[in-house]
């Protein structure tokens, strides 16, 4: 009976601090005004809300009988890996399409993390696009 109060009391902790985060990741979602600053919104909450529900979701199956639920896991496992990879291709869309203020150029290396070709390298696209 001890295991069950306590580990309800974790629940809701774990419920409620999800619910938070999806709260505000909600509100920044709509609040932001550019694409770039509304993408920061949904990605805390892909990770830490959903991972607070999930980490709530652990726990009540473990404390009341059904034993380790390895699903839970898994999702959060899948979404720590897609979280980042969908934000970036986002962001890389948004840039390329230059529908946001283009980042300062980096200031060593003019072709580090954008779509220009090194001079010795152009010869060889030009050969592969003919």
């Amino acid at each position: 009976m001890m295991l069950e109060m306590i580990a309800t009391f974790f629940v809701a902790f774990w419920l409620l601090v999800g619910a938070i985060f999806s709260l505000v990741g909600s509100i920044g979602l709509l609040k932001f005004n550019d694409s770039m600053t509304r993408l920061h919104a949904p990605t805390k909450v892909g990770t830490v809300g959903v991972g607070a529900l999930l980490v709530a979701s652990m726990i009540h199956s473990y404390a009341f009988g059904d034993g380790w639920s390895i699903h839970e896991l898994l999702i959060m496992a899948f979404l720590f890996v897609t979280a980042p990879i969908s934000a970036n291709f986002i962001a890389k869309v948004v840039i390329h399409k230059k529908s946001c203020e283009t980042p300062p150029p980096p200031t060593k290396d003019e072709t580090w993390s954008t779509l220009d070709i090194p001079e010795a390298d152009r010869e060889y696209t030009k050969t592969e696009k003919a």
